[in-house]
């Protein structure tokens, strides 16, 4: 198959979806002027959604699918995954000339494209924290993608944080990881900050304290580029207190828990997809 281009204002995008995702893609975008708002055009048939978009972003264009997608040169589909097929049944020849990206789980790129009638899809499995701006974002392309569109993706999504491409093969890993990740962490957060209070402290005090030192380790890995383990063992001194709270995580196996949960999710992506 081969996409053929119609007329259509360069770099303008139809948000089919106007949700907490695609508000923060188009949030990202704004704040780091990849697009300007008179570019964007949102299709949200939610009431409530709509009042949202008046309020919070007046510059963008709510509007309807039919007329939006023809005047745009790419579409952003942030939709529910049963939703898709039905935004993507759409007369012959309407997609063409459209970098059609889904952020849809588990809607395959031979879906997209079958639906597209076209191969220049791309699949994306964002991260609630890209609401942020600190997502991690993961992608795969079809048959059809050029190194433009892959530059294009890498603006999109590094507007609200961390992108990388993949196979489409690992993208039920990537789910199971970074998409269903932000829950393991909440749960740490709340972990710790129980442990907090059982052990004397304030709730609101032992949330502030989880909270900071899980955002401060993150950063420091990521800045320092130095391994967990060996960041881990600075701070475990012999016959320390660090190392009695590292055994007892040991000993309830939160690391093999994570490992599974990891595993799970995974598991989980694939039968779903």
């Amino acid at each position: 198959m081969t996409a053929r281009h119609t007329s259509a204002t360069a770099n303008s995008w139809t948000i089919i979806g106007g949700g907490q995702m695609g508000r923060a893609l188009v949030g990202g975008m704004l704040a780091s002027d990849v697009v300007q708002a008179d570019q964007i055009k949102v299709v949200e048939p939610n009431a409530e959604s709509q009042a949202w978009w008046a309020a919070n972003q007046p510059g963008v264009a709510l509007t309807e699918l039919a007329s939006a997608v023809p005047a745009s040169s790419a579409v952003l589909i942030a939709v529910k995954p049963n939703v898709v097929s039905k935004v993507l049944d759409q007369p012959n020849g309407f997609w063409d000339g459209k970098l059609v990206v889904s952020i849809a789980a588990g809607v395959s790129l031979e879906t997209l494209s079958a639906g597209a009638g076209h191969g220049r899809v791309v699949r994306v499995m964002p991260n609630t924290p890209s609401l942020v701006g600190a997502g991690a974002s993961a992608y795969c392309v079809g048959s059809e993608v050029t190194q433009p569109d892959r530059q294009t993706i890498d603006t999109l999504l590094g507007a609200v944080g961390l992108a990388v491409e993949v196979e489409q093969s690992q993208m039920d890993a990537v789910t199971g990881l970074s998409g269903s990740g932000p829950a393991y962490v909440c749960l740490i957060i709340e972990a710790l900050a129980d442990g907090g209070v059982a052990s004397g402290l304030p709730r609101s005090l032992a949330m502030k304290l989880a909270t900071q030192t899980v955002l401060g380790t993150a950063q420091m890995i990521q800045q320092t580029g130095r391994h967990p383990a060996e960041l881990k063992d600075a701070v475990a001194s012999p016959g320390g207190t660090t190392i009695a709270g590292l055994n007892a995580l040991e000993q309830n196996g939160v690391r093999g828990g994570l490992i599974a949960a990891v595993n799970a999710a995974t598991a989980r992506s694939k039968e779903l997809g």
